[in-house]
């Protein structure tokens, strides 16, 4: 039988992509048989605010891989695709970009005309993303595709913020959160970034104490001095007792308050507090009903109780109030040492900690479970967000791959606080509550009459992500989609967003549905270069996912991904890497080329009797067919395609096919036949395993097999 004499990805991938688009088989509607179990993963959705990169990448090769596996064993399956709109991301990006072509803020174009040009781009985005993941071979149902920002999960959003507010765990209240002053807007304490840089370290003289800073421009106010209780070097002071001393702006009255919070090892084992300002002195100041004000305002500039210094920005301010402290003869030394700045991981903006009235969930208020869909958490409980977060977990109703993230998850779980979920940005999901004077309205709609005014802020990206995946199944309308296909089977993403993501959406769906999201969290880790360093534009070793795959294939770029690295480990990867499995495509193109083109008078009917020799061949594919399965069924994907790699390369091309050379050449027709039998059984056995890694190369190939009632490779029995 002819075949091309090599692989040609860059004409069969398009052509091989639109057969399956053609075929209707993404969408689980239109599998054929009788598919009776389910199976379905949602596509963690990319940000529109650019392109695919190689976490990307990965992400998309993994799951198509758990998708096709589980189509091919007969599965009525769904991989529910989208995109996120990235609120602060977005508007970020387009600001920017904005004032680098036309020197312009989004105050020059109003809200209206913004949000027309935010549009515009993420459109523009989506449509990148759509393309590159097609290129990689995702076989995901492009019918069911959804946007967070959409229609259908506006309505999802608003009846999720009603309900909550309803049951009292979404409230509007004072709290100390994280302000970004670049961006005038709140920040979650999941998207902080602490950048680790040399500093200077004050001790500065208190009265009778001496404390220690890194930020005296937030000391003015400063008139509480704390010590923990057990403290033997601070044993004659008494909490609550009063002393006069010198400060920055004249003479002050301050407390002494004891408290366990303080690390004895750190400083001097004594500070002072500014509640405002820091996220553990506003706890401190909560604890013992402490005054709290407000030293810097909410573009970063000194308030007047700074006096001289009033109006200054606090990065200006800095060596001027180090200098009257040293005037002073308050300043006792200055020391270096190595500090954490927290930063706005969307713009880098750094990060001011501010009380303010901000919309917020409480992981703390007891709701009851009226129809517990969760084994561990039966119905009639009362239970927290927190304790939910909890339970599901150590309950084993959702099971992390790998187990050891569990540690990091805990550890944030037990750290949780009220999560602030209002934004001060045009872009995003605007917060469904209306004020007429002392009224207030939370609905999902506006309500009738006039003089009704919409709260100015939205939401929270997380707060729309973490409805992922049963707004994307039709809810709140309780529809086929959702009734067949919730809870997905798997949660596929990077452990980076275990945090950001993974717990939001335990915790949104186990109010608003009570049950779980997921059975299974699957963490793959972050791709690095070759030397194991982050890929960065800046340091310019960024592996762009489509020039590989333009360069060496889509399969060869999928498989760079899986093989070698086990779930939540980092990967390494290299050009040469990628370029070592397009030699594979080749041998596996060569191998069932040669395997085409010696079955002459090849009837796949005929009964052959094979020697002792195939019989051990044929146990060793059996064995391995076992096995990869069920590496595949425990998630360790990188072991099932290195296992695949090796038998086709090693064994099957170089040990079997020319073991049969001579049998081939036979001119004893039943000779000819038992070797052609041996090698089409031993090929398409490795094609349909193959598929899920390599799709592309394995459907070419199939098509190409002369089996008689053959059903397109993505649809074949496993």
């Amino acid at each position: 039988m002819e075949i091309e004499k090599s692989y040609n990805f860059k004409e069969i991938e398009p052509e091989i992509y639109k057969s399956w688009e053609n075929s209707g088989y993404f969408n689980p509607d239109n599998l054929p048989g009788e598919r009776t179990e389910a199976f379905s993963i949602v596509l963690p959705p990319p940000n529109v605010t650019g392109t695919l990169h190689m976490g990307h990448a990965a992400m998309l090769a993994i799951e198509d891989i758990i998708i096709r596996y589980q189509r091919m064993r007969g599965k009525k399956t769904l991989w529910l695709p989208g995109t996120d709109h990235a609120a602060i991301a977005t508007q970020e990006k387009v600001e920017k970009e904005l004032y680098k072509k036309e020197k312009k803020t989004r105050h020059d174009l109003g809200k209206e005309d913004f949000l027309a040009l935010v549009k515009e781009f993420t459109e523009e985005s989506h449509d990148t993303i759509v393309n590159q993941m097609k290129k990689m071979g995702s076989s995901v149902d492009w019918s069911r595709e959804a946007f967070t920002l959409d229609d259908k999960r506006q309505l999802a959003v608003r009846t999720a913020f009603k309900r909550m507010y309803e049951a009292g765990l979404i409230y509007k209240g004072h709290r100390i959160v994280n302000w970004d002053p670049k961006l005038q807007t709140t920040v979650s304490d999941d998207e902080v970034d602490y950048l680790e840089q040399e500093a200077d370290f004050y001790y500065i003289k208190y009265g009778p104490f001496t404390i220690a800073t890194a930020r005296p421009e937030t000391k003015f106010g400063d008139k509480y001095v704390v010590m923990h209780p057990k403290d033997t070097r601070y044993s004659e002071y008494t909490h609550g007792q009063e002393i006069e001393l010198e400060w920055i702006n004249g003479p002050i009255k301050a407390t002494v308050i004891k408290d366990e919070a303080i690390d004895m090892e750190f400083g001097t084992g004594v500070m002072t507090i500014t509640p405002w300002h820091d996220m553990t002195d506003f706890e401190i100041a909560n604890r013992h009903n402490l005054d709290k004000e407000q030293i810097i305002d909410y573009k970063g500039l000194l308030l007047p109780i700074a006096k001289d210094f009033s109006g200054m920005h606090i990065k200006k301010a800095r060596p001027e109030i180090v200098k009257k402290l040293e005037e002073k003869g308050l300043l006792v030394k200055t020391e270096k040492y190595l500090q954490k700045i927290a930063t706005n991981s969307r713009g880098g903006g750094i990060i001011e900690p501010q009380i303010m009235e901000q919309w917020f969930i409480d992981v703390n208020k007891p709701f009851e479970l009226k129809n517990s869909k969760i084994k561990s958490i039966p119905t009639g409980s009362k239970v927290t967000l927190k304790e939910l977060l909890q339970t599901v977990i150590k309950g084993k109703d959702i099971n992390i791959i790998p187990a050891r993230f569990e540690k990091n998850y805990f550890h944030w779980i037990n750290n949780l606080r009220d999560w602030c979920i209002s934004r001060q940005i045009w872009y995003g999901h605007q917060i469904p509550v209306w004020y007429k004077g002392k009224e207030i309205h939370v609905d999902i709609n506006q309500p009738e009459g006039e003089g009704w005014t919409q709260d100015s802020d939205t939401l929270d990206t997380w707060f729309s992500s973490g409805l992922w995946t049963f707004s994307t199944l039709g809810w709140p309308e309780q529809t086929k989609d959702l009734e067949t296909f919730h809870p997905t089977n798997v949660l596929e993403t990077g452990y980076d967003i275990l945090f950001f993501w993974i717990a939001r959406m335990i915790l949104m769906t186990g109010f608003l549905l009570e049950e779980i999201p997921f059975k299974n969290a699957y963490l793959h880790g972050l791709v690095r270069d070759e030397k194991g360093k982050k890929m960065s534009k800046s340091i310019g070793n960024i592996i762009d996912p489509l020039v590989m795959a333009e360069k060496y294939g889509a399969d060869a770029t999928r498989l760079s991904l899986i093989i070698g690295t086990a779930p939540g480990n980092d990967m390494k990867l290299s050009e040469d890497k990628i370029k070592g499995y397009k030699h594979f495509s080749n041998k596996i193109w060569n191998a069932t080329r040669f395997v085409l083109m010696n079955l002459e008078g090849y009837n796949q009917e005929e009964v052959v009797t094979y020697s002792k020799e195939d019989e051990v061949w044929l146990k060793q594919l059996a064995e391995l067919k076992t096995e990869v399965t069920t590496l595949i069924e425990e998630y360790r994907f990188y072991l099932a395609g290195e296992k695949l790699y090796h038998y086709f390369w090693h064994t099957f091309a170089d040990i079997i096919i020319e073991a049969t050379k001579e049998r081939l050449a036979s001119d004893d027709k039943q000779v000819r036949q038992t070797a052609q039998h041996l090698l089409m059984s031993i090929l398409t056995s490795n094609l349909k395993m193959l598929h899920p890694f390599m799709p592309y190369i394995t459907e070419s190939l199939w098509e190409k097999l002369p089996i008689k009632d053959k059903k397109q490779l993505i649809i074949e029995p496993w």
